[in-house]
């Protein structure tokens, strides 16, 4: 593919001046806080900035159990955005698919279901037959399918997960830790919907025929707890009880994750008291949304004039109640080289958010329609208007 070089490159700054500390992506949870200890491990972290609000064990290899599903819908998520797949779809259940163990939606092989009913088995009852179908859609087969789990971890810089399967069966050397859950929660929170599917408490699959399935969401804080919409519980006797939640109150949004909890009454008393400490004891100020427009470029040989770049997700500061945001400064940076045709979600540049020089947060900046290379007749113009001038 030809190159060519950004004409402009936009550089802005929005000052935000009030007094007090802003938290960014570092580590800055309490020592002396217990809010786990009925757990072997335990993260707390505001979605937008990353910030680490409180941690035990966090970096901890242990099984995920069924937690694995975050990733696996991570990817089925992307494959919906990118086209690759369709919501009304219908997916013809295989052999292996319906032979899985564990939680299941009781799919038969040879049974045709719709993607977005194979998306509720996963996202709500925990399916693992429903989890290999849409991975053998979507990848061929559940081996190809954690190939890309696996990359994509490697992607998001985990460095203490390894997936063996894509639904958390037991399996050696498949393991993760609280840290990376929190990561892989925040990347699969991008996409928006999947919480209208984990949010769910009940829902039915294979509605008014002879084989209709009863769908009760295995995580119960959805019901229990104001503002929880997500994400994926996970059990085996190995890894015991384990929990990847988010909740939203008051435009803040936080994700909790517990491993190796004794009873699920541990596991959930654990995520609720993260959740609690989060929401009295800490607020956000949202600078950007997702989608939202942050400037434009130019691209020589692009069809377009100008090309809208915008946030990839939202953008925000977090601050202890009673404190204030400190001296915000965002700067935009947009790369200097750029491929023609740029596909819808590609990233373009960075927004870089500091507080008095130090940076607290860092966000891609992407497309958000694909970029094709401007026509013989589109640069014609473009010359003829430029020898006007």
């Amino acid at each position: 593919m030809k190159k060519f070089v950004l004409m402009t490159s936009i550089i802005f700054s929005i000052l935000l001046v009030t007094t007090g500390t802003i938290y960014g992506e570092e580590n800055g949870s309490d020592s002396e806080l217990n809010l786990a200890p009925d757990a072997k491990s335990a993260i707390l972290i505001e979605r937008d900035t990353g910030k680490m609000l409180y941690d035990k064990n966090a970096h901890e290899k242990l099984p995920p159990a069924s937690m694995t599903k975050v990733m696996t819908l991570l990817l089925i998520m992307e494959a919906l955005d990118t086209g690759k797949i369709e919501k009304d779809e219908i997916i013809r259940v295989s052999e292996r698919a319906a032979s899985m163990g564990g939680s299941q939606i009781f799919l038969e092989a040879g049974e045709e279901m719709s993607v977005n009913d194979l998306l509720k088995g996963v996202a709500i009852a925990s399916g693992n037959d429903a989890s290999v179908a849409l991975a053998e859609r979507i990848s061929g087969s559940e081996e190809a399918f954690v190939k890309k789990m696996n990359e994509k971890a490697k992607k998001l810089g985990l460095k203490n997960t390894l997936f063996q399967n894509t639904t958390g069966l037991p399996a050696k050397n498949h393991y993760s830790t609280v840290y990376d859950m929190a990561i892989m929660a925040k990347e699969l929170l991008k996409y928006e919907t999947i919480t209208e599917y984990t949010s769910k408490y009940e829902d039915y699959l294979r509605k008014g025929q002879d084989n209709e399935f009863w769908l009760v969401n295995t995580n119960k804080l959805v019901k229990f707890y104001p503002g929880v919409d997500g994400l994926k519980t996970g059990y085996t006797n190995e890894a015991k009880y384990c929990l990847t939640a988010t909740a939203e109150k008051n435009d803040m949004r936080v994700i909790a994750v517990v491993m190796g909890a004794d009873t699920t009454k541990e596991r959930n008393a654990t995520v609720s008291q993260m959740l609690d400490y989060a929401f009295n004891h800490f607020e956000t100020t949202n600078l950007y949304q997702k989608g939202q427009t942050i400037t434009t470029l130019q691209l020589l040989k692009a069809e377009e004039k100008d090309i809208n770049v915008v946030a990839s997700e939202s953008i925000s500061t977090i601050h202890k109640k009673g404190e204030s945001d400190g001296k915000i400064k965002a700067s935009v940076k947009l790369k200097t080289n750029l491929d023609l045709p740029i596909k819808k979600g590609s990233q373009v540049g960075q927004l870089v958010v500091k507080n008095n020089n130090k940076v607290v947060s860092k966000s891609p900046l992407i497309v958000d329609h694909d970029v094709n290379t401007a026509s013989y007749l589109t640069l014609f113009k473009r010359t003829m208007q430029n020898m006007v001038k």
